[in-house]
């Protein structure tokens, strides 16, 4: 696995999203609670920017239309690909590879 830092908890407290890009990809990365977890930025339905949306516990809304995903990449619906985090100090890193 190869990680990338992608920023700080101390810009991420929970309950908060950011958008980060790592080379040619868009991710979402929430901090649900507590947990950390990344996610494709880019929503399926239209292309809207997730890492720009809001985060409701686990539930990360699409700022374009509203749509709704479990940022654990988890249930019901549509689920979004997940890429393993890991928290080091106050870096959060996610692999892309």
């Amino acid at each position: 696995m190869s990680f990338v830092k992608v920023g700080s908890l101390a810009k991420l407290p929970p309950g908060s999203v950011m958008e980060v890009h790592v080379g040619d990809g868009t991710y979402a990365v929430c901090n649900a609670r507590g947990e950390v977890h990344a996610v494709d930025g880019i929503c399926p339905h239209a292309g809207g920017p997730l890492g720009q949306g809001t985060l409701h516990g686990t539930t990360l809304v699409c700022p374009w239309h509203a749509w709704e995903f479990d940022c654990r990449a988890q249930g019901d619906g549509v689920i979004l690909a997940k890429f393993p985090t890991k928290i080091e100090g106050d870096d959060i890193f996610i692999d892309v590879s």
